[in-house]
Protein backbone atom coordinates (compact mmCIF):
# COMPACT_ATOMS: atom_id res chain seq x y z
CA UNK A 1 0.00 0.00 0.00
CA UNK A 2 0.97 3.55 0.13
CA UNK A 3 1.58 4.54 3.58
CA UNK A 4 -0.91 7.28 4.03
CA UNK A 5 1.57 9.83 5.03
CA UNK A 6 0.35 13.33 4.46
CA UNK A 7 3.16 15.84 4.60
CA UNK A 8 3.29 19.59 4.50
CA UNK A 9 5.21 19.84 1.26
CA UNK A 10 6.40 23.20 0.15
CA UNK A 11 6.26 24.56 3.65
CA UNK A 12 8.10 21.76 5.27
CA UNK A 13 11.47 20.31 5.44
CA UNK A 14 12.10 16.83 4.19
CA UNK A 15 10.10 14.44 6.25
CA UNK A 16 10.04 15.32 9.89
CA UNK A 17 12.42 18.16 9.37
CA UNK A 18 9.46 20.00 8.05
CA UNK A 19 8.94 22.48 10.74
CA UNK A 20 6.72 25.24 11.83
CA UNK A 21 6.95 27.54 14.74
CA UNK A 22 7.79 26.74 18.28
CA UNK A 23 6.24 27.40 21.63
CA UNK A 24 8.08 30.14 23.43
CA UNK A 25 7.32 29.45 27.07
CA UNK A 26 9.78 26.58 27.45
CA UNK A 27 12.37 27.51 24.86
CA UNK A 28 15.90 28.50 25.64
CA UNK A 29 18.67 29.73 23.37
CA UNK A 30 20.89 27.02 21.96
CA UNK A 31 24.28 26.60 23.54
CA UNK A 32 27.10 25.52 21.22
CA UNK A 33 27.84 22.71 23.66
CA UNK A 34 24.21 21.72 24.08
CA UNK A 35 23.52 18.01 24.57
CA UNK A 36 19.96 18.46 23.30
CA UNK A 37 19.11 18.81 19.61
CA UNK A 38 15.75 20.48 18.94
CA UNK A 39 13.87 19.36 15.83
CA UNK A 40 10.87 21.41 14.73
CA UNK A 41 7.73 19.41 14.01
CA UNK A 42 5.48 20.23 11.04
CA UNK A 43 3.25 23.22 11.59
CA UNK A 44 0.46 22.57 14.10
CA UNK A 45 1.11 18.84 14.18
CA UNK A 46 2.06 16.56 17.03
CA UNK A 47 2.71 12.85 17.43
CA UNK A 48 -0.47 11.11 18.52
CA UNK A 49 0.03 7.40 17.76
CA UNK A 50 3.24 5.85 19.08
CA UNK A 51 2.36 2.19 18.49
CA UNK A 52 4.18 1.20 15.26
CA UNK A 53 1.10 -0.37 13.67
CA UNK A 54 -0.36 2.98 12.68
CA UNK A 55 -4.07 3.70 12.55
CA UNK A 56 -5.29 5.33 9.34
CA UNK A 57 -6.06 8.52 11.29
CA UNK A 58 -2.49 8.59 12.58
CA UNK A 59 -0.71 7.68 9.34
CA UNK A 60 1.57 10.72 9.26
CA UNK A 61 5.26 11.51 8.89
CA UNK A 62 5.40 12.69 12.47
CA UNK A 63 4.12 9.42 13.90
CA UNK A 64 6.33 7.37 11.59
CA UNK A 65 9.39 9.26 12.76
CA UNK A 66 8.49 8.54 16.38
CA UNK A 67 8.12 4.84 15.53
CA UNK A 68 11.50 4.66 13.85
CA UNK A 69 13.10 6.31 16.87
CA UNK A 70 11.96 3.42 19.07
CA UNK A 71 11.51 0.37 16.83
CA UNK A 72 13.49 -1.36 14.09
CA UNK A 73 11.74 -2.47 10.89
CA UNK A 74 11.74 -6.05 9.72
CA UNK A 75 13.15 -4.76 6.41
CA UNK A 76 15.30 -1.63 6.15
CA UNK A 77 14.89 0.37 2.92
CA UNK A 78 18.07 2.15 1.84
CA UNK A 79 18.50 5.62 0.37
CA UNK A 80 18.58 4.02 -3.10
CA UNK A 81 15.36 2.04 -2.54
CA UNK A 82 17.11 -1.29 -2.05
CA UNK A 83 17.03 -3.66 0.93
CA UNK A 84 19.81 -3.24 3.49
CA UNK A 85 19.85 -6.49 5.46
CA UNK A 86 22.65 -5.26 7.70
CA UNK A 87 20.22 -2.73 9.17
CA UNK A 88 17.17 -5.02 9.06
CA UNK A 89 15.77 -7.37 11.67
CA UNK A 90 15.53 -9.88 8.83
CA UNK A 91 19.03 -11.19 8.06
CA UNK A 92 17.81 -12.55 4.71
CA UNK A 93 14.63 -13.46 2.86
CA UNK A 94 14.29 -16.50 0.62
CA UNK A 95 11.41 -16.90 -1.84
CA UNK A 96 10.17 -19.22 -4.57
CA UNK A 97 9.91 -18.41 -8.27
CA UNK A 98 6.19 -17.75 -8.13
CA UNK A 99 6.60 -15.31 -5.26
CA UNK A 100 4.05 -17.14 -3.12
CA UNK A 101 6.32 -18.32 -0.29
CA UNK A 102 8.82 -16.23 1.70
CA UNK A 103 11.14 -17.54 4.39
CA UNK A 104 12.34 -14.75 6.66
CA UNK A 105 15.43 -15.38 8.74
CA UNK A 106 15.51 -13.32 11.94
CA UNK A 107 18.97 -12.00 12.74
CA UNK A 108 20.55 -11.66 16.17
CA UNK A 109 21.88 -8.10 15.87
CA UNK A 110 18.90 -6.37 17.44
CA UNK A 111 17.56 -7.18 20.89
CA UNK A 112 14.87 -5.65 23.05
CA UNK A 113 16.13 -3.17 25.60
CA UNK A 114 15.40 -5.68 28.38
CA UNK A 115 17.97 -8.02 26.85
CA UNK A 116 15.53 -10.46 25.25
CA UNK A 117 15.97 -11.32 21.55
CA UNK A 118 13.60 -10.18 18.83
CA UNK A 119 11.87 -13.40 17.82
CA UNK A 120 9.71 -14.88 15.11
CA UNK A 121 6.87 -14.83 17.63
CA UNK A 122 7.16 -11.02 17.87
CA UNK A 123 6.87 -10.78 14.08
CA UNK A 124 3.81 -13.05 13.95
CA UNK A 125 2.14 -11.19 16.83
CA UNK A 126 2.66 -7.87 15.06
CA UNK A 127 1.22 -9.31 11.85
CA UNK A 128 -1.85 -10.53 13.73
CA UNK A 129 -2.47 -6.98 14.95
CA UNK A 130 -2.07 -5.60 11.42
CA UNK A 131 -4.45 -8.23 10.09
CA UNK A 132 -7.10 -7.63 12.76
CA UNK A 133 -6.93 -3.85 12.33
CA UNK A 134 -7.36 -4.28 8.57
CA UNK A 135 -10.83 -5.80 8.93
CA UNK A 136 -13.84 -3.64 8.11
CA UNK A 137 -15.29 -4.00 11.62
CA UNK A 138 -12.08 -3.25 13.51
CA UNK A 139 -12.21 -0.76 16.39
CA UNK A 140 -9.50 1.17 14.57
CA UNK A 141 -8.29 0.86 11.02
CA UNK A 142 -4.71 0.02 10.07
CA UNK A 143 -3.43 2.73 7.73
CA UNK A 144 -1.46 0.29 5.59
CA UNK A 145 -4.42 -1.91 4.70
CA UNK A 146 -4.72 -2.41 0.96
CA UNK A 147 -0.98 -2.24 0.32
CA UNK A 148 1.43 -5.12 0.04
CA UNK A 149 -1.52 -7.50 -0.25
CA UNK A 150 -2.61 -6.75 3.32
CA UNK A 151 -4.59 -8.53 4.57
CA UNK A 152 -6.40 -10.74 2.07
CA UNK A 153 -3.42 -12.03 0.06
CA UNK A 154 -1.52 -13.21 3.14
CA UNK A 155 -2.93 -16.67 3.71
CA UNK A 156 -0.44 -17.75 6.35
CA UNK A 157 2.19 -16.19 8.63
CA UNK A 158 3.84 -18.81 10.85
CA UNK A 159 6.83 -18.94 13.16
CA UNK A 160 9.20 -21.86 12.70
CA UNK A 161 11.19 -21.93 15.89
CA UNK A 162 12.28 -18.58 17.25
CA UNK A 163 14.25 -17.21 14.30
CA UNK A 164 12.29 -18.04 11.18
CA UNK A 165 8.96 -16.82 9.81
CA UNK A 166 7.24 -18.29 6.75
CA UNK A 167 4.75 -16.13 4.85
CA UNK A 168 2.50 -17.72 2.25
CA UNK A 169 0.52 -15.73 -0.30
CA UNK A 170 -2.69 -16.67 -2.05
CA UNK A 171 -1.46 -15.52 -5.46
CA UNK A 172 1.87 -15.21 -7.30
CA UNK A 173 3.55 -11.90 -6.54
CA UNK A 174 6.25 -9.60 -7.81
CA UNK A 175 8.87 -10.46 -5.19
CA UNK A 176 10.46 -7.01 -5.14
CA UNK A 177 7.04 -5.40 -4.71
CA UNK A 178 6.04 -7.74 -1.89
CA UNK A 179 9.25 -7.34 0.10
CA UNK A 180 9.24 -3.55 -0.36
CA UNK A 181 5.54 -2.94 0.21
CA UNK A 182 4.38 -5.93 2.24
CA UNK A 183 7.09 -7.26 4.50
CA UNK A 184 8.60 -3.79 4.96
CA UNK A 185 5.38 -2.71 6.66
CA UNK A 186 6.11 -4.96 9.63
CA UNK A 187 7.75 -3.12 12.52
CA UNK A 188 7.84 -5.79 15.25
CA UNK A 189 6.76 -5.04 18.81
CA UNK A 190 7.64 -7.23 21.82
CA UNK A 191 4.81 -9.73 22.24
CA UNK A 192 5.50 -10.26 25.94
CA UNK A 193 4.93 -6.56 26.62
CA UNK A 194 1.84 -6.04 24.46
CA UNK A 195 -0.07 -9.33 24.27
CA UNK A 196 -2.53 -8.57 27.05
CA UNK A 197 -5.53 -10.35 25.47
CA UNK A 198 -4.10 -13.36 23.62
CA UNK A 199 -7.52 -14.88 22.95
CA UNK A 200 -9.49 -11.73 22.10
CA UNK A 201 -8.09 -9.52 19.36
CA UNK A 202 -10.96 -7.03 19.68
CA UNK A 203 -9.95 -6.36 23.26
CA UNK A 204 -6.31 -6.28 22.22
CA UNK A 205 -6.98 -3.58 19.62
CA UNK A 206 -8.94 -1.59 22.18
CA UNK A 207 -6.05 -1.90 24.62
CA UNK A 208 -3.56 -0.69 22.00
CA UNK A 209 -5.80 2.24 21.11
CA UNK A 210 -6.00 3.25 24.77
CA UNK A 211 -2.19 3.48 24.93
CA UNK A 212 -1.47 4.66 21.40
CA UNK A 213 -0.88 8.24 22.55
CA UNK A 214 0.62 7.40 25.94
CA UNK A 215 4.32 6.87 25.16
CA UNK A 216 5.15 6.83 28.88
CA UNK A 217 3.09 3.64 29.36
CA UNK A 218 4.98 0.58 30.53
CA UNK A 219 4.86 -1.43 27.25
CA UNK A 220 6.83 1.33 25.50
CA UNK A 221 9.70 0.89 27.94
CA UNK A 222 10.91 -2.13 25.95
CA UNK A 223 12.20 -1.10 22.51
CA UNK A 224 14.84 -2.19 20.02
CA UNK A 225 15.38 1.12 18.22
CA UNK A 226 18.15 3.70 18.69
CA UNK A 227 16.14 5.83 21.14
CA UNK A 228 13.63 5.46 23.92
CA UNK A 229 10.89 7.86 24.96
CA UNK A 230 11.84 10.14 27.87
CA UNK A 231 9.21 12.80 28.56
CA UNK A 232 6.71 15.19 26.99
CA UNK A 233 4.63 18.28 27.47
CA UNK A 234 1.50 18.05 25.29
CA UNK A 235 1.41 20.63 22.50
CA UNK A 236 4.97 21.61 23.38
CA UNK A 237 7.68 18.93 23.08
CA UNK A 238 8.48 15.20 23.02
CA UNK A 239 11.91 14.07 24.25
CA UNK A 240 13.87 10.94 23.37
CA UNK A 241 17.12 9.67 24.85
CA UNK A 242 19.51 7.03 23.47
CA UNK A 243 18.73 3.35 24.00
CA UNK A 244 21.95 2.05 25.61
CA UNK A 245 21.16 -1.50 24.49
CA UNK A 246 20.69 -0.66 20.81
CA UNK A 247 22.28 -3.16 18.45
CA UNK A 248 23.04 -0.69 15.67
CA UNK A 249 24.92 2.60 15.50
CA UNK A 250 24.53 4.15 18.96
CA UNK A 251 23.61 7.80 19.35
CA UNK A 252 26.08 10.27 20.84
CA UNK A 253 23.55 13.09 21.28
CA UNK A 254 22.10 12.88 24.79
CA UNK A 255 18.60 14.05 23.90
CA UNK A 256 16.45 14.68 20.81
CA UNK A 257 13.55 17.06 21.34
CA UNK A 258 10.72 17.22 18.82
CA UNK A 259 9.08 20.56 19.32
CA UNK A 260 5.53 21.63 18.49
CA UNK A 261 5.28 24.53 16.05
CA UNK A 262 2.47 27.00 15.46
CA UNK A 263 3.50 29.05 12.42
CA UNK A 264 6.29 29.26 9.88
CA UNK A 265 7.26 32.79 10.95
CA UNK A 266 7.83 31.73 14.54
CA UNK A 267 9.83 28.71 13.40
CA UNK A 268 12.05 31.04 11.41
CA UNK A 269 12.52 33.12 14.54
CA UNK A 270 13.50 29.92 16.37
CA UNK A 271 16.17 29.20 13.77
CA UNK A 272 17.43 32.77 13.91
CA UNK A 273 17.73 32.85 17.70
CA UNK A 274 19.16 29.35 17.99
CA UNK A 275 16.10 27.79 19.63
CA UNK A 276 15.61 25.32 16.73
CA UNK A 277 18.56 23.20 15.58
CA UNK A 278 16.93 21.26 12.76
CA UNK A 279 14.15 23.01 10.88
CA UNK A 280 13.23 24.54 7.56
CA UNK A 281 13.22 27.80 5.70
CA UNK A 282 9.63 28.87 5.03
CA UNK A 283 9.27 29.65 1.30
CA UNK A 284 7.54 32.90 2.25
CA UNK A 285 10.77 33.99 3.95
CA UNK A 286 13.10 33.02 1.12
CA UNK A 287 14.40 36.60 0.82
CA UNK A 288 15.47 36.43 4.47
CA UNK A 289 17.62 33.32 3.97
CA UNK A 290 20.85 35.30 4.41
CA UNK A 291 19.87 36.14 8.00
CA UNK A 292 20.48 32.50 8.96
CA UNK A 293 23.75 31.95 7.12
CA UNK A 294 25.98 32.68 10.11
CA UNK A 295 24.44 30.03 12.37
CA UNK A 296 22.71 27.56 10.03
CA UNK A 297 23.40 25.59 6.86
CA UNK A 298 20.78 25.66 4.10
CA UNK A 299 20.21 22.57 1.99
CA UNK A 300 17.46 21.49 -0.37
CA UNK A 301 16.29 18.26 -1.88
CA UNK A 302 13.32 16.23 -3.04
CA UNK A 303 11.73 13.35 -1.18
CA UNK A 304 10.14 10.36 -2.89
CA UNK A 305 6.53 11.40 -3.23
CA UNK A 306 4.11 13.73 -4.95
CA UNK A 307 1.80 16.63 -4.18
CA UNK A 308 -1.97 16.61 -4.47
CA UNK A 309 -5.33 17.81 -3.26
CA UNK A 310 -8.19 15.42 -2.66
CA UNK A 311 -11.77 15.71 -3.84
CA UNK A 312 -14.29 13.59 -1.96
CA UNK A 313 -15.90 11.08 -4.33
CA UNK A 314 -17.92 9.38 -1.61
CA UNK A 315 -21.74 9.33 -1.99
CA UNK A 316 -21.76 10.78 1.53
CA UNK A 317 -19.69 13.83 0.56
CA UNK A 318 -20.76 17.17 1.93
CA UNK A 319 -23.36 18.82 -0.29
CA UNK A 320 -23.93 15.66 -2.34
CA UNK A 321 -21.04 16.40 -4.73
CA UNK A 322 -19.43 12.95 -4.44
CA UNK A 323 -21.05 11.63 -7.67
CA UNK A 324 -19.98 14.83 -9.43
CA UNK A 325 -16.33 14.55 -8.34
CA UNK A 326 -16.33 10.87 -9.35
CA UNK A 327 -16.60 11.89 -13.02
CA UNK A 328 -13.22 12.17 -14.72
CA UNK A 329 -14.03 15.27 -16.78
CA UNK A 330 -14.85 17.20 -13.60
CA UNK A 331 -11.46 16.37 -12.16
CA UNK A 332 -9.85 17.28 -15.49
CA UNK A 333 -11.52 20.68 -15.41
CA UNK A 334 -10.38 21.23 -11.84
CA UNK A 335 -6.84 20.23 -12.86
CA UNK A 336 -6.86 22.80 -15.67
CA UNK A 337 -7.58 25.49 -13.09
CA UNK A 338 -4.39 24.76 -11.09
CA UNK A 339 -1.53 27.05 -12.12
CA UNK A 340 1.39 24.77 -11.32
CA UNK A 341 3.98 26.99 -12.98
CA UNK A 342 2.67 30.00 -11.10
CA UNK A 343 2.85 28.13 -7.78
CA UNK A 344 6.46 27.13 -8.44
CA UNK A 345 7.59 30.59 -9.50
CA UNK A 346 5.62 32.64 -7.00
CA UNK A 347 5.68 30.51 -3.86
CA UNK A 348 8.48 27.93 -4.29
CA UNK A 349 10.97 30.42 -5.76
CA UNK A 350 11.53 28.25 -8.80
CA UNK A 351 12.47 25.28 -6.61
CA UNK A 352 9.94 22.70 -7.79
CA UNK A 353 8.85 20.50 -10.67
CA UNK A 354 5.47 20.35 -12.39
CA UNK A 355 3.79 17.01 -11.81
CA UNK A 356 0.85 15.06 -13.19
CA UNK A 357 1.79 11.60 -11.95
CA UNK A 358 1.95 9.69 -8.67
CA UNK A 359 5.61 8.86 -9.32
CA UNK A 360 7.77 11.99 -9.20
CA UNK A 361 10.43 13.05 -11.67
CA UNK A 362 12.53 14.10 -8.66
CA UNK A 363 14.31 12.53 -6.87
CA UNK A 364 15.55 10.43 -9.73
CA UNK A 365 14.43 6.79 -9.49
CA UNK A 366 14.02 3.95 -12.01
CA UNK A 367 10.27 4.01 -11.32
CA UNK A 368 9.53 7.27 -13.16
CA UNK A 369 8.23 7.00 -16.74
CA UNK A 370 9.67 9.98 -18.64
CA UNK A 371 7.23 9.31 -21.48
CA UNK A 372 4.50 10.75 -19.26
CA UNK A 373 6.27 14.06 -18.66
CA UNK A 374 3.86 16.08 -20.83
CA UNK A 375 0.78 16.94 -18.79
CA UNK A 376 -2.50 16.06 -20.54
CA UNK A 377 -4.40 18.74 -18.59
CA UNK A 378 -2.12 21.78 -18.28
CA UNK A 379 -3.26 25.04 -16.73
CA UNK A 380 -5.92 26.47 -19.03
CA UNK A 381 -9.05 27.80 -17.31
CA UNK A 382 -10.68 28.73 -20.61
CA UNK A 383 -10.40 25.14 -21.85
CA UNK A 384 -11.54 23.86 -18.48
CA UNK A 385 -14.68 25.96 -18.74
CA UNK A 386 -15.33 24.71 -22.29
CA UNK A 387 -14.95 21.13 -21.05
CA UNK A 388 -17.64 21.70 -18.44
CA UNK A 389 -19.92 23.38 -20.98
CA UNK A 390 -19.50 20.44 -23.36
CA UNK A 391 -20.98 18.23 -20.65
CA UNK A 392 -24.04 20.41 -20.12
CA UNK A 393 -22.88 22.84 -17.44
CA UNK A 394 -23.92 26.47 -17.80
CA UNK A 395 -22.95 29.59 -15.91
CA UNK A 396 -25.65 30.91 -13.56
CA UNK A 397 -24.58 34.10 -11.78
CA UNK A 398 -20.96 33.12 -12.43
CA UNK A 399 -21.25 29.57 -11.08
CA UNK A 400 -21.37 26.47 -13.28
CA UNK A 401 -24.73 24.77 -12.78
CA UNK A 402 -26.30 21.57 -14.12
CA UNK A 403 -29.73 20.21 -13.25
CA UNK A 404 -29.83 22.35 -10.15
CA UNK A 405 -26.38 21.27 -8.93
CA UNK A 406 -23.79 24.01 -8.51
CA UNK A 407 -20.04 23.57 -8.70
CA UNK A 408 -19.68 25.36 -5.40
CA UNK A 409 -17.99 23.80 -2.38
CA UNK A 410 -15.66 24.46 0.58
CA UNK A 411 -11.97 23.59 0.43
CA UNK A 412 -10.48 22.75 3.81
CA UNK A 413 -6.76 23.37 4.09
CA UNK A 414 -4.00 23.32 6.70
CA UNK A 415 -3.71 26.63 8.49
CA UNK A 416 -0.58 28.28 9.85
CA UNK A 417 1.46 28.48 6.65
CA UNK A 418 1.65 31.61 4.53
CA UNK A 419 2.70 29.52 1.54
CA UNK A 420 -0.25 27.13 1.77
CA UNK A 421 -2.62 30.07 2.20
CA UNK A 422 -1.18 31.76 -0.89
CA UNK A 423 -1.47 28.55 -2.93
CA UNK A 424 -5.15 27.98 -2.16
CA UNK A 425 -5.90 31.62 -2.93
CA UNK A 426 -4.29 31.19 -6.36
CA UNK A 427 -6.18 27.94 -6.98
CA UNK A 428 -9.46 29.57 -5.94
CA UNK A 429 -8.85 32.33 -8.48
CA UNK A 430 -8.04 29.82 -11.23
CA UNK A 431 -11.19 27.81 -10.57
CA UNK A 432 -13.29 30.99 -10.46
CA UNK A 433 -12.26 31.65 -14.09
CA UNK A 434 -13.94 28.32 -14.94
CA UNK A 435 -17.09 29.12 -12.99
CA UNK A 436 -16.12 26.90 -10.05
CA UNK A 437 -16.86 28.63 -6.75
CA UNK A 438 -14.79 27.70 -3.71
CA UNK A 439 -14.90 28.90 -0.12
CA UNK A 440 -11.60 28.50 1.73
CA UNK A 441 -11.78 26.96 5.21
CA UNK A 442 -8.50 26.94 7.19
CA UNK A 443 -8.21 24.27 9.88
CA UNK A 444 -5.34 22.85 11.96
CA UNK A 445 -3.39 20.24 10.02
CA UNK A 446 -4.42 17.36 12.29
CA UNK A 447 -8.09 18.34 11.93
CA UNK A 448 -7.82 18.22 8.14
CA UNK A 449 -6.35 14.71 8.26
CA UNK A 450 -8.89 13.49 10.81
CA UNK A 451 -11.81 14.90 8.83
CA UNK A 452 -10.67 13.33 5.56
CA UNK A 453 -10.24 9.86 7.03
CA UNK A 454 -13.04 9.72 9.57
CA UNK A 455 -15.83 12.05 8.41
CA UNK A 456 -16.67 11.71 4.70
CA UNK A 457 -19.90 13.68 5.20
CA UNK A 458 -18.03 16.75 6.45
CA UNK A 459 -15.84 17.69 3.50
CA UNK A 460 -15.77 18.11 -0.27
CA UNK A 461 -12.17 19.01 -1.07
CA UNK A 462 -9.00 19.10 1.02
CA UNK A 463 -5.47 20.43 0.66
CA UNK A 464 -3.21 19.86 3.64
CA UNK A 465 -0.10 21.11 2.02
CA UNK A 466 -0.76 18.43 0.46
CA UNK A 467 1.67 15.66 -0.32
CA UNK A 468 2.19 11.97 -0.18
CA UNK A 469 5.50 10.27 0.42
CA UNK A 470 6.17 6.63 -0.30
CA UNK A 471 6.24 4.92 3.03
CA UNK A 472 5.85 2.03 3.17
CA UNK A 473 4.99 1.60 -0.51
CA UNK A 474 8.61 1.95 -1.52
CA UNK A 475 7.83 0.10 -4.74
CA UNK A 476 5.48 2.87 -5.93
CA UNK A 477 2.34 1.10 -7.03
CA UNK A 478 -0.96 2.71 -6.10
CA UNK A 479 -2.67 0.07 -4.01
CA UNK A 480 -2.53 1.93 -0.73
CA UNK A 481 -3.82 5.21 -2.09
CA UNK A 482 -5.90 4.53 -5.20
CA UNK A 483 -7.25 0.97 -4.89
CA UNK A 484 -10.96 0.80 -4.16
CA UNK A 485 -11.54 0.60 -0.42
CA UNK A 486 -7.88 0.91 0.64
CA UNK A 487 -7.34 2.53 4.03
CA UNK A 488 -5.51 5.59 2.69
CA UNK A 489 -8.05 6.22 -0.07
CA UNK A 490 -9.78 8.95 1.93
CA UNK A 491 -11.25 10.50 -1.21
CA UNK A 492 -13.07 7.25 -2.07
CA UNK A 493 -11.73 7.10 -5.62
CA UNK A 494 -13.19 4.04 -7.37
CA UNK A 495 -12.01 2.70 -10.73
CA UNK A 496 -12.14 -0.89 -11.96
CA UNK A 497 -9.45 -0.11 -14.51
CA UNK A 498 -7.18 1.31 -11.83
CA UNK A 499 -7.77 -1.73 -9.63
CA UNK A 500 -6.85 -4.09 -12.49
CA UNK A 501 -3.70 -2.15 -13.36
CA UNK A 502 -2.61 -2.07 -9.73
CA UNK A 503 -3.17 -5.82 -9.44
CA UNK A 504 -1.16 -6.38 -12.62
CA UNK A 505 1.78 -4.47 -11.14
CA UNK A 506 1.86 -6.99 -8.30
CA UNK A 507 2.46 -9.98 -10.62
CA UNK A 508 5.88 -11.66 -10.84
CA UNK A 509 7.95 -11.31 -14.00
CA UNK A 510 11.23 -10.13 -15.42
CA UNK A 511 12.50 -6.66 -14.64
CA UNK A 512 11.24 -5.44 -18.02
CA UNK A 513 7.82 -7.03 -17.50
CA UNK A 514 7.29 -5.61 -14.03
CA UNK A 515 8.44 -2.17 -15.15
CA UNK A 516 5.96 -2.27 -18.05
CA UNK A 517 3.03 -3.01 -15.74
CA UNK A 518 4.12 -0.28 -13.33
CA UNK A 519 4.28 2.27 -16.15
CA UNK A 520 0.81 1.20 -17.36
CA UNK A 521 -0.55 2.02 -13.90
CA UNK A 522 1.21 5.39 -13.95
CA UNK A 523 -0.24 6.20 -17.38
CA UNK A 524 -3.79 5.56 -16.20
CA UNK A 525 -3.26 7.67 -13.09
CA UNK A 526 -1.98 10.56 -15.23
CA UNK A 527 -5.06 10.52 -17.45
CA UNK A 528 -7.76 9.57 -14.95
CA UNK A 529 -6.64 12.06 -12.25
CA UNK A 530 -7.73 10.12 -9.15
CA UNK A 531 -6.78 13.19 -7.13
CA UNK A 532 -5.67 16.63 -8.25
CA UNK A 533 -1.99 16.98 -9.13
CA UNK A 534 0.05 19.85 -7.71
CA UNK A 535 3.72 20.73 -8.29
CA UNK A 536 6.32 18.86 -6.25
CA UNK A 537 8.59 21.31 -4.43
CA UNK A 538 12.11 20.97 -3.25
CA UNK A 539 12.34 21.15 0.51
CA UNK A 540 14.20 24.07 2.10
CA UNK A 541 16.10 22.71 5.07
CA UNK A 542 18.09 24.49 7.75
CA UNK A 543 20.49 22.78 10.14
CA UNK A 544 22.52 24.47 12.87
CA UNK A 545 26.25 24.66 12.20
CA UNK A 546 26.80 22.79 15.47
CA UNK A 547 24.79 19.74 14.30
CA UNK A 548 26.37 17.40 11.75
CA UNK A 549 25.37 14.54 9.41
CA UNK A 550 21.69 15.50 9.15
CA UNK A 551 21.77 15.87 5.37
CA UNK A 552 24.06 12.90 4.70
CA UNK A 553 21.96 10.46 6.74
CA UNK A 554 18.51 11.66 5.73
CA UNK A 555 16.72 9.03 3.64
CA UNK A 556 14.66 10.60 0.81
CA UNK A 557 13.00 7.25 0.05
CA UNK A 558 11.69 6.53 3.56
CA UNK A 559 11.41 10.25 4.37
CA UNK A 560 13.02 9.58 7.73
CA UNK A 561 15.85 11.05 9.77
CA UNK A 562 18.28 8.93 11.74
CA UNK A 563 19.44 11.10 14.66
CA UNK A 564 21.56 8.27 16.06
CA UNK A 565 24.07 9.22 13.35
CA UNK A 566 24.00 12.94 14.16
CA UNK A 567 26.81 14.57 16.13
CA UNK A 568 27.31 17.97 17.72
CA UNK A 569 30.37 20.16 18.21
CA UNK A 570 31.18 23.22 20.26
Amino acid sequence: MIKAKPVLVGTALVGLLTAGCGQTSNQASRSPASSTVVVALPIQTAPNWFFPVLASTGFTDTNSQMNFMMYEPLVHISRTDTINYHKSIASRILYNKAGTRYVIKIGSRYKWSNGHPVTAQDVVFTWNIMKAASQSNAIWSYGGAGGGGIPADWTSVKAVGTHEVVVTLAHPANQSWFIHNGLAQIIPVPQKQWDKYPHNMTQELSYIKSLANVPSAKPYHVVDGPFQFAQMQPSNYWDFTPNPHYGGHKATIKKIRFQYETSSSNEFAGLKTGVVDVGYLPPSLWSSKSKLSSIDRFWSGYVFGFNMARVNQSPKALGGLGPIFSQQYIRAALEMGINQRGIIQSFYHGQGVMEDSPVPSQPSTPFYDAALAKAPYPFNPAQGKKLLESHGWTSVHGVMTKQGVKLSFPLIYASGSTTINDIVQLVKAGWAREGIQVSLVPEPYDNVIQTMHANPAKWDAAFWGGGWTYQPDYYPTGGELFATGSAANAGHYNSRTMDKLIQASYAPGTRAQTRKTLFAYESWAVHDIPYLWFPWPSQFNETANTVHHVKSTFNPITDLNYPNYWTTTK
